[in-house]
């Protein structure tokens, strides 16, 4: 099976107040970015030789640039990684991805990044209303995403894709209605929509009692707008944030919830390769001397249970968050046996507006998203 790769660039203009990615803001000097940014390449390049050598033959499908603002690094520079990882894992007809804000000029970026075989962007549009990228810290405007976006068509970058953020400070249904209109008037193939949440570390959690943050049901009754909304405007869902025109789902992420094997290089990326995970430590200055990744545990954050890496209950955690969930079919390819009857029991006994369970499998209904983590925890046991 071909792995995926990430490559994590922890570099951004300005730190976002809610944002819990390991990334670091502009020195102040624009010189000094330019050699942290060469350095960096250097060692991603660095990296991707040494993994080929431990992987000796591996290949990839997708390629995803994630962070940070992974198009600060310039054209030139993200050409190099990519020509880079083409030449040691092949990437036939793969899925590159490149993360990107708006309000950045993105032109020569994108003509670069597509002359060396990028095919997909990730835009930060946010939302469609000023005043909730006001309250977000954004520094784009909604005239932004549009240029953005009518700079990646230029560069022959067809398959777009928008986030959007939900439960934000004055956010209602009707302007939730509007980014979704928004992002369908565009041409964006893929949505994804998050919900707001308060991580501990950020400046939005040390001011987290003046916010204006709707409660539990605003938010609800907001995702499920979102929801509909983006239905409406011809997008399937096919995991608890993610929406996509037929076709044109995230094959890189799909292979974090189906439990395929990728590869992340750079500070704070995470791994999963032969059975086990791992994870760069989220330091700059210890990825550019070289420093190795740790083994890591996350996929057990979400029960009382130590789950197994690589085994029954972590793909049933994963699949879960997949509108499909975990199908008979699925589950029988990978494991060469039916799903246990102990999961159908206990979903069984939960509300059905919640969790469906037939003769295809579990899954989750929308408002059982909403609910997703103590429902995985009763399906675990």
């Amino acid at each position: 099976m071909p792995i995926g790769l990430y490559i994590h660039v922890p570099f951004c203009i300005s730190k976002c107040p809610y944002c819990d990615f390991y990334s670091l803001p502009a020195s102040g000097s624009p010189q000094a970015d330019e050699e942290r940014y060469d350095a960096y390449t250097v060692s991603v390049l660095r990296a991707l030789d040494g993994w080929a050598a431990r992987l000796s033959g591996e290949k990839a499908d997708t390629l995803y640039f994630g962070g940070g603002t992974p198009s600060l690094l310039g054209g030139k520079r993200l050409a190099r990684i990519i020509e880079s990882a083409q030449r040691r894992f092949g990437l036939e007809g793969a899925e590159i991805t490149m993360e990107a804000n708006p309000a950045d000029g993105l032109e020569e970026t994108f003509r670069a990044f597509a002359d060396a075989g990028g095919n997909r962007v990730s835009l930060g549009m946010q939302s469609a209303s000023s005043g909730e990228l006001r309250s977000l810290g954004r520094r784009h405007a909604p005239p932004d995403v549009e240029a953005a976006v009518q700079a990646a068509r230029s560069a022959g970058i067809r398959n777009i894709s928008l986030d959007l953020m939900l439960a934000l400070e004055g956010q209602t249904p009707a302007s939730v209605q509007a980014s979704a209109g928004e992002a369908a008037r565009l041409g964006a193939r893929h949505v994804s929509a998050y919900l707001l949440k308060i991580e501990e570390g950020t400046p939005y959690f040390a001011r987290r009692g003046s916010l204006a943050l709707p409660d539990e049901d605003a938010q609800a009754d907001l995702y499920l707008t979102a929801c509909e909304a983006l239905e409406e405007q011809g997008y399937r869902q096919y995991e608890i944030s993610n929406f996509s025109l037929p076709g044109f789902a995230s094959r890189h992420n799909l292979k974090y919830w189906n439990l395929e094997p990728y590869l992340g290089i750079g500070p704070s990326a995470h791994s999963y390769l032969g059975g086990r995970r791992f994870a760069y430590p989220r330091d700059l200055s210890g990825f550019l001397r070289g420093e190795e990744p740790e083994a890591e545990r996350d996929a057990a954050d979400l029960t009382a249970n130590s789950i197994p890496e690589g085994g029954e209950e972590e793909y049933i955690l994963l699949r879960l968050r997949l509108a499909e969930g975990v199908s008979e079919a699925a589950f029988q390819r990978r494991f060469g046996r039916s799903l246990p009857a102990i999961y159908r029991q206990r979903a069984a006994v939960l509300p059905s507006s919640l969790v469906t369970v037939d003769e295809n499998g579990i899954r989750f209904t929308r408002e059982g998203f909403l609910l997703s983590n103590p429902l995985t925890a009763r399906l675990l046991g």
